[in-house]
């Protein structure tokens, strides 16, 4: 029996004071993850700001999450995404030696490579590594897309890669993989759609949204991998109004802002070039909120 993550994990934002990495904040919101339920935390994604933290700063936030989680049931599913390959493997294998549970890499950004090109850039990442190994694919952020014939013969040729996040919002491309390659642990990288994905066959969630509510989140993955449907699918709904403004500008924009209106961060700090959201839409942030109860803020 494999020791595969599975259920809701949280992308977990970084938080800043004065320009650094605030250690201790990072550190707290952790400890919240991890006292309502959530099975991975997943530090330096796209939602921890990880391309504009330095390499220095990356490699810090995997090391707090790894020594937080210690001697805890929550897992650490560290990011080491680059769009130089090179990077990549240098985080990687950083972050297999502070011990965390498993790596998610993003697509490379930018640079636009052919599918031939993400089969070898994720072939040397996981291969220079054992701790298991997931794709992310956010074609919408990142400009390439990883088609499912690629994922499977990532999948296939390369024994730690155990399965993806998948953020294209489209159910269809789910379905087109699991029919494609069924042990493969998707995790659904869309708020919105958790349900209808872990319904679907999907093994978890990478939420933005548990930052936040990490209680129901947690709840809502549990039901459905329990084939409790009908929990799952009313708890999906009722996160719909905060999934929505949650993305009412770029990721992590509106997460931070709700975090700092919660009182869960001190200071609502972002890394140029991300900016505050208009006063407009953190008066929409302040307003859903208002439907949810928010634990431990």
């Amino acid at each position: 029996m494999n020791n595969y993550i599975t259920g809701a994990t949280t992308a977990l934002i970084t938080p800043f004071k004065n320009g650094t990495l605030d250690e201790a904040t990072f550190a707290k919101l952790i400890k919240r993850q991890i006292a309502n339920g959530i099975d991975a935390v997943c530090p330096v994604g796209t939602t921890g700001e990880s391309a504009t933290l330095s390499h220095d700063e990356h490699k810090r936030c995997i090391e707090i999450a790894v020594e937080v989680c210690k001697n805890t049931s929550t897992k650490v599913l560290a990011g080491a995404g680059s769009n130089a390959t090179h990077e990549a493997i240098d985080i990687a294998k950083h972050a297999q030696e502070c011990g965390v549970d498993a790596l998610f890499s993003v697509s490379p950004y930018y640079n636009k490579p052919s599918q031939e090109g993400l089969y070898q850039h994720y072939k040397a990442i996981a291969s220079a590594v054992d701790v298991p190994f997931m794709l992310y694919n956010v074609p919408g952020r990142t400009g390439v897309d990883i088609l499912p014939d690629t994922v499977k013969r990532l999948f296939d040729d390369v024994e730690n890669i155990m399965g993806i996040k998948e953020a294209t919002g489209s159910i269809e491309r789910t379905v087109e993989l699991l029919a494609k390659i069924p042990d493969l642990y998707l995790f659904s990288g869309d708020d919105a759609i958790d349900f209808p994905i872990l319904a679907s066959g999907g093994k978890g969630i990478t939420s933005v949204t548990s930052n936040l509510l990490p209680d129901m989140k947690a709840e809502l993955a549990h039901a459905a991998l329990k084939g409790d449907f009908k929990t799952a699918k009313y708890i999906n709904d009722s996160l719909f109004d905060i999934n929505k403004v949650l993305f009412c500008e770029s990721n992590p924009i509106p997460i931070k802002a709700a975090m700092y209106i919660a009182g869960l961060i001190d200071t609502l700090e972002y890394r140029l070039p991300l900016v505050a959201p208009s006063n407009e839409n953190m008066k929409k942030i302040e307003q859903v909120m208002k439907q949810y109860k928010i634990v431990g803020a």
